[in-house]
Formats: structure tokens, C-alpha cells, sequence
């Protein structure tokens, strides 16, 4: 049977089981809803279509995790109020994803939505029933957890305690090489072509983001400064980077990505200015210190990295950049961070709020700074300067207002999990379900395994991106900021 059949007739095994649910038959309607899982996830993987953004949880098919969340597994435990707050979230994070994934293995967008709602009415009625049970909970909170994109077992194939001695030594020789590229003369100015971020409604003051945040806080049991999809948009548009970008050939033109007829790989489309928005949360636990922060992460996209020579191994189908904002409870920018959409060339941008720790091994990746930014005044922004081809972050500046006429577009970063077909043939994510973009792979995947990491340089989703060589580090990691950076917070709390 295919997926899409076997999603049919679950579905209407489902839908019929609806009456099933009086409150007098609560086995009846629980099983039901079991099978529904067992039935729905069965479709979704035999048709290729399984989001990897969130982890799935053992025995707990109605809910998913992500590495923010997995870190406040001992913050869920210290009340009725938190541990609720925990199973909502984790269930949001299982309907958001299971929505696309419906989406994009439906014949129809009411199947899909039938298909959604029952799976609503389930998560529910599950997710009640194991918040009940004292031991449901206790293996919840053990269970709750994200593994690392690291192979240990490539590791140890490739004898990783020596080969990352020549690697540490490749990662020295790049990070000497982008300093010098922040503090030399800048290049191809007659090929630059600025893009400032799109016009529209006034973006929120910072006094009016630092409410923003303390009202969503004190709101949540968890402390998280949760904002709604319209107030995420607004907070994004006020710190929304300018980009200068080196163009020299279709290569180097960002845009939205889209599905064209017969495509392996998803294009770009450059006359659609596009930039993909997100927030994230880091915790920032130093002594006195526990808070929870909002990051906002910047996405784009460009065609290919092209080959600069003969047997690049870093050339290939598509590239981009990652760019997050880490904001302090009063709105201040503390730190800014990037990276490429592969999970490579991780750099940080401190400002004095934010001072650098020592790294606990000098060996290993820890925190590459290749410049400072002074503290953020209001109004002003950074603009990226891109270099053409490699796409190589190579300076960091501060503006004030729109530098430039030519605007792009913020697009929720969820709406690359399920692009619409120009074909008409339905919907298709941009990943896969391993995480990758297929068709993205680089050569360098060859000669890189034995560091662990799965089809190094191909492109990768959201909370797939180990971002070291040598050490563990992955951009979405909850501590990732804390272990390496002291900050000013402005509070005591």
C-alpha cells in the first residue's frame, strides 16, 4: 500500500473511531489514538517525509524536543505549573512539525487538516494521561533528551585523537585568514550591491522589545520569553541586519527557495528577495543568573558555492548564511554569531556586554572572534559584508537606518519545511529526513568524515549543525553561549 493510501485508511480508521471517545470508554479511545500514532508515523516515514528539526521521543509519540527545551528538563521539575508548561511545549513542537509533514504527504489540503486535527485531539488526550501518572513524567524527563549530529563510531574509524591534530591546524590557518580579510582594505566595490531590510510598520523601540520579553517571561512557568508569530515578525524587523554583497555572477544572488518541475534540489529564485526568520532561545545560567534569552536567527540563500579551481572540494549546490541576534532582557544586542547553512565557518561578534572565556582546551574549536562590535546604539543595525562566490562572512559594520533601496523580505523559516510544488503537485520540504538538503553534498565529505560529522559541507536544517572539527559544538546548543561568553544581563535576577 502506498503512504499516501495508508494515510487515507488511517485516517478513516480514525475518523470513525472518533465516536470511540465518550468519556465511559477512556481505554477504547486511548488505544485509538495509539494506533493513530503507530499508523500516521508509518505513512509519514514510507513516503520520505519525516521533518528532522526536533527529536522524536521514545514512547511518547505525540511529542518532540529540541535542545532549548531538552535544557529545562530540571526547570519542569520544580512545579505542577512547569512540568505542563514542559508537555504543552514539547507537544507544540510534535503539531507544528506533524502539520507540515501532513501537508507535504496529502493529496489534499483537507485530508491534511483532517489528518492535523486528529492529531490534535490525540496529543491531548495522551499528553493528559501521561502528566498524570507520576512514572509517565519521571520518564518523560529522562527520556526528553537530543542526541549530537557527532558519529562516534566515524570517530573512532578514523582515529580522531591524531587526525584532528592536522585538522585543529586547518582551522588555525582559516581563522588567520579571516582576520586578515575583517582588517584589510575591502575588495570589488564596484561589484556591491546593498540590501537593507524591508519598509513597512515601524519596528518596536527597544524599551518597547525589553516589555515585550518581561511580559512574555513572567508569563510562562518556564521563564521562556515566548512572543507570538506577529510579535516575533516585528522584534525580527528591528534587528534585522543590512547585507553587502560582493556580486559578480548569478551565484552570488540570494532569494527564496523554490520547487521547480524535475528539480533534485531546490532553486533560488533571485528576484525574490528572501530572507528566512526564526527565534530561538538560549539560557544563560551564571551564579545568581538564570535566564532564558531570545535569539533571532537570519537565513539566506544563494544558488552554489562555484568551484574557484580544479577538484574544489568545497564547491556545490547551494550556500548561505546564518546570522542570530542574542538580546539581553532589556533589548540590548549582547552577542551576535554566524555561520553557513552547513553548519561551517562558525564566528562570534561580541559586544562589551558579552566578554569572551578562556577555552578549557586550547585544541579545540571553542569561540572564533574575528572582530568586536561596539555596544548597539538605538536605530542602528549591522551590515554583512558577503564576499562573491565563497559567500565568506569578511566585515561587520554598524549603520543607522536604511542604507539602501534595494529591500528584501522577512519569510518564516518553517516555510522551507514545506514548499509549495510549482508543478501543482502538492508540497515538498526543502530537507530531507536525515536533515540535508540531497543534492548539496561536497567533496570534502570524503577527506572530513573521520571529525564525525555526517556529509560535512552539504546543507542542513535547523538543529542539524555541528559547528566543529575538532571538539563538540552544535549552533542550537542551550549552553552554547553561557559556557563560552560572561554577560552583562543588566540585572541580578
Amino acid at each position: 500500500m502506498s503512504a499516501v493510501r495508508l494515510l487515507a485508511a488511517a485516517l478513516a480508521g480514525a475518523l470513525a473511531g472518533c465516536a470511540l471517545l465518550p468519556s465511559e470508554a477512556p481505554s477504547t479511545a486511548v488505544q485509538a489514538c495509539r494506533d493513530w500514532y503507530a499508523e500516521m508515523d508509518a505513512a509519514i516515514d514510507a513516503a520520505g517525509v519525516r521533518d528532522a528539526q526536533e527529536t522524536r521521543i521514545a514512547s511518547f509519540p505525540y511529542l518532540r524536543i529540541d535542545r532549548a527545551h531538552a535544557a529545562l528538563r530540571d526547570r519542569a521539575a520544580t512545579s505542577e505549573a512547569a512540568l505542563h508548561a514542559f508537555a504543552d511545549a514539547l507537544l507544540d513542537l510534535d503539531l507544528r512539525a506533524r502539520r507540515l509533514e501532513l501537508r507535504n504527504l496529502a493529496r489534499s489540503a483537507n485530508e491534511a487538516q483532517e489528518a492535523f486535527q486528529r492529531s490534535v485531539n490525540c496529543g491531548r488526550l495522551l499528553r493528559e494521561l501521561d502528566v498524570a501518572k507520576p512514572e509517565r513524567r519521571s520518564a518523560l524527563l529522562a527520556a526528553a533528551r537530543v542526541p549530537d549530529d557527532y558519529s562516534g563510531a566515524a570517530r573512532a574509524a578514523g582515529l580522531y585523537p591524531l587526525t584532528r591534530i592536522p585538522f585543529i591546524r586547518g582551522v588555525r590557518q582559516w581563522e588567520a585568514e579571516v582576520r586578515a580579510a575583517f582588517a584589510g582594505a575591502r575588495r570589488g566595490e564596484d561589484a556591491v550591491v546593498r540590501y537593507a531590510p524591508p519598509a513597512g510598520p515601524e519596528a518596536p523601540s527597544r524599551g518597547a522589545v525589553a516589555a515585550m520579553l518581561a511580559r512574555a517571561a513572567a508569563a510562562d512557568p518556564l521563564g521562556r520569553p515566548r512572543l507570538s508569530e506577529r510579535e516575533v515578525r516585528e522584534v525580527a524587523l528591528a534587528y534585522a541586519p543590512s547585507f553587502e554583497v560582493e556580486v559578480r555572477a548569478d551565484y552570488d544572488r540570494f532569494g527564496a527557495l523554490r520547487w521547480r518541475r524535475g528539480a533534485g534540489v531546490p532553486e533560488v529564485d533571485g528576484a525574490d528577495l528572501a530572507v528566512y526568520i526564526q527565534a530561538a532561545y538560549t539560557r544563560y545560567a551564571d551564579g545568581p543568573q538564570d535566564r532564558i534569552l531570545l535569539q533571532l536567527v537570519y537565513t539566506l540563500w544563494f544558488p552554489e558555492r562555484p568551484p574557484l579551481e580544479e577538484g574544489d572540494l568545497l564547491a556545490g549546490r547551494l550556500d548561505g548564511l546564518v546570522w542570530r541576534v542574542t538580546l539581553a532582557p532589556d533589548g540590548e544586542p549582547l552577542l551576535y554569531d554566524a555561520m553557513h547553512p552547513c553548519g561551517c565557518y562558525h564566528m562570534f561578534f561580541p559586544t562589551p556586554r558579552a566578554v569572551l572565556r578562556p577555552a578549557p582546551d586550547p585544541a579545540e574549536e571553542w569561540a572564533f572572534v574575528p572582530a568586536a562590535l561596539p555596544r548597539v546604539a538605538p536605530g542602528e543595525r549591522p551590515r554583512l559584508r558577503l564576499a562573491s562566490a565563497t559567500h565568506a562572512l569578511e566585515g561587520v559594520a554598524l549603520v543607522r537606518g536604511a542604507d539602501s533601496l534595494v529591500r528584501y523580505e522577512l519569510r518564516d523559516y518553517d516555510e522551507l519545511r514545506s514548499l509549495r510544488r510549482l508543478d501543482g503537485s502538492g508540497h515538498r520540504s526543502a530537507f530531507g529526513p536525515d536533515g540535508l538538503v540531497a543534492g548539496t553534498e561536497r567533496a570534502e565529505r570524503f577527506l572530513f568524515w573521520p571529525m564525525g560529522i555526517r556529509s560535512a559541507g552539504a546543507m542542513r536544517q535547523w538543529g542539524r549543525h555541528a559547528t566543529a572539527f575538532v571538539g563538540r559544538r552544535h549552533f542550537d546548543d542551550a549552553d552554547l553561549v553561557a559556557r563560552r561568553f560572561a554577560l552583562d544581563l543588566g540585572d541580578r535576577r
